[in-house]
């Protein structure tokens, strides 16, 4: 059987490295809603009445949402929480402009868990040898998501990161694995893509040419999976099943790349 050369690992964050579940929407929106206005009336800024400022809220995300549905780009969160901002003569600087976005996320920080043995998993991949990124379709800004993965250990184990917004397209279109390469400076048919949907993640890295290992979720369940896809229950699974099929020893050599088998 011919083999091929891998050589990067990427990761899609949602129900992937960070676990959150079956989420109540509404009670988290709720939540971010409370946590953001009262930010905002802790630093004298002219919020207005919570009546408006929820009103307002709920229908922009709803726009911005089936906006970004209709157009397949994503929107950056704290781009939009500046221009709502401006329009209502906020005067935040940088770092208050950050935190005001964690508000909003931050409800769904603490739902979000991290399966045992992942960041020691990560770990094993860099030393392997393997160039280890992220790809995660999102409108959420990176500061909190990047505050999310530091807090959870797992931030230093993923130097390439990438997120949707910053691109003109998203999973799975082909084109946003292709140019992920490229930044990462590694060959598609090189290059495993873990994730927990088959749409997006699987097929879509599949049709760039990459390896797709499937990560179990709640979100795939019942969900016809393409024959031969590898399949994993645990991030802490992964390593193992890449030394199993790519032959790569458990030291913490690099000097030859890893050989894996084609499918």
């Amino acid at each position: 059987m011919s083999k091929r050369q891998i050589e990067a690992v990427i990761f899609d964050l949602g129900e992937t490295l960070l676990n959150f579940g079956r989420v109540d929407k509404a009670d988290l929106l709720d939540g971010a809603l409370h946590r953001s206005y009262n930010y905002l009336k802790e630093l004298s800024q002219p919020v207005g009445s919570f009546r408006m400022y929820r009103l307002v809220h709920i229908w922009g995300i709803r726009w911005h949402l089936l906006r970004s549905w209709i157009t397949g780009n994503d929107f950056d969160s704290l781009e939009l929480l500046k221009a709502y901002g401006r329009k209502r003569n906020f005067h935040l600087n940088e770092s208050q402009w950050e935190e005001l976005n964690w508000r909003w996320y931050q409800g769904l920080s603490e739902v979000g868990q991290v399966e045992p043995g992942t960041a020691n998993a990560l770990r094993q991949l860099s030393e392997m040898g393997l160039k280890v990124g992220l790809l995660s379709n999102t409108f959420v800004h990176k500061y909190c998501l990047e505050r999310h993965l530091e807090r959870e250990g797992l931030l230093q184990f993923l130097p390439d990161r990438f997120y949707s917004y910053d691109f003109d397209y998203r999973k799975p279109d082909v084109r946003i694995f292709q140019e992920i390469a490229r930044k990462m400076n590694i060959a598609e048919e090189q290059t495993i893509y873990v994730g927990d949907r088959v749409d997006n993640d699987v097929e879509g890295s599949l049709a760039a040419g990459m390896l797709p290992v499937l990560k179990k979720a709640y979100t795939n369940e019942n969900t016809k999976i393409p024959v031969d896809t590898q399949q994993v229950t645990t991030i802490a699974e992964l390593p193992d099943l890449i030394r199993r099929i790519c032959e790569i020893p458990y030291s913490q050599e690099q000097q030859e790349q890893p050989i894996c088998k084609e499918r």
